[in-house]
């Protein structure tokens, strides 16, 4: 079974328990078409909107691809919240609780209120954080990440070239990027451009996502040459201040093993400052027994939408955040800089970090 045909599946079913509660909640609905008829509709429909974004560009699409991923996004969040009611509703029954009364109302309010959260959340531009990270024998010097843009049908150009404006005023030293840039769509060289246009003092810097792969590795690898984007595929490249920049490529898509990476990082000077780039945080122990101070990643979008980083958490162990991996080495892990597929973000931000990076002997 397909990825997509599970997660309909998934999908459908979900759609049929937020049905079912509502028909509890008012019986003369029935239960046939909130929890039934609706439901298989519905996925039909997301289904052709979905397919049909993949091979047509323009407004009316951008309109439909959003409604199609947002409506999926949405039935995932009021599921859990008809899970959290039903149970309260079955323990207000055991112990004879008019609990149908209040919980009812309670859950339309939660369910409103997490809907207009997760609307705004995928619609805010990401947010500026400031992360200060010490480095020994680090040259002091600032870089702004970009990781998991996901640009094209789902992500407009304007409000690419609106968070590139206020990454460029923050004035890094340079640009590092860590995969999953560019999707789909219209447009894709003028994508680049945008990118390309950003200056800093070392340039810009990085790998490839998963989806760099997913959607065509010689159209990625275009779209780098066109952003003005030095890739880094299971390369090292010294910046002129001495800071050693080591990227991989793609770990489980390009299936770099921890033995490859053992021999890449023999290759470094670790007398010198270093820092790796990968957009999964993965093999993060490799990294810790050459001693890398610092590992940067993506990927993971910190779940995206609450609580699905639970389950992400399952399959990475760095989710969102800095961690210390050993004892001279950590991890950065970066929401995002948007979304993939459903626009929306719901307790989980979006960022554009920049790195204030400090030496000590």
């Amino acid at each position: 079974m397909s990825f997509f045909a599970f997660a309909s599946l998934i999908l459908l079913c979900m759609q049929s328990a937020i049905g079912l509660w509502f028909y509890f909640l008012f019986p003369s609905l029935g239960w046939k078409m909130p929890a039934v008829i609706l439901p298989v509709a519905l996925t039909v429909l997301m289904h052709v909107a979905l397919s049909y974004t993949r091979t047509h560009y323009g407004s009316a699409e951008s309109v439909l691809y959003f409604l199609a991923y947002a409506y999926g996004g949405l039935v995932f969040l009021l599921f859990f919240w008809v899970l959290a009611f039903a149970l309260l509703q079955g323990i207000g029954a055991l112990l004879h609780l008019p609990s149908k009364t209040f919980l009812g109302p309670a859950s339309l309010i939660c369910m409103a209120g997490t809907t207009i959260l997760a609307v705004y959340g995928g619609c805010a531009q990401p947010k500026i954080k400031h992360i200060d990270v010490l480095i020994p024998g680090a040259p002091e010097m600032t870089a702004a990440i970009i990781s998991d843009s996901h640009l094209g049908v789902g992500v407009s150009l304007p409000r690419w070239q609106k968070a590139l404006a206020r990454l460029q005023e923050q004035n890094p030293d340079t640009i590092w990027v860590l995969g999953d840039v560019f999707e789909y769509g219209a447009d894709r060289a003028v994508y680049a451009k945008a990118l390309a246009d950003v200056q800093t003092k070392y340039g810009t810097f990085g790998v490839l996502g998963n989806h760099e792969y997913y959607t065509g590795y010689e159209n990625s690898l275009e779209f780098y040459r066109q952003a003005g984007i030095t890739l880094l595929e299971n390369k090292i490249h010294t910046l002129p201040n001495g800071l050693q920049l080591i990227g991989l490529k793609d770990i489980r898509t390009a299936r770099v093993s921890a033995e490859q990476l053992d021999q890449l990082l023999s290759q470094t000077n670790p007398a010198r400052a270093r820092i790796l780039l990968s957009h999964q945080p993965l093999l993060t122990l490799t990294a810790a027994q050459h001693h890398i101070p610092l590992m940067l990643s993506g990927h993971t979008h910190n779940g995206q939408i609450f609580p699905f980083n639970f389950f992400v958490r399952m399959v990475y162990p760095y989710v969102y955040g800095l961690y210390q991996t050993g004892p001279k080495s950590q991890i950065y892990v970066t929401s995002g800089m948007f979304y993939w597929g459903v626009p929306l973000r719901f307790l989980a931000p979006a960022e554009i970090p920049i790195l204030h990076i400090k030496g000590y002997a």
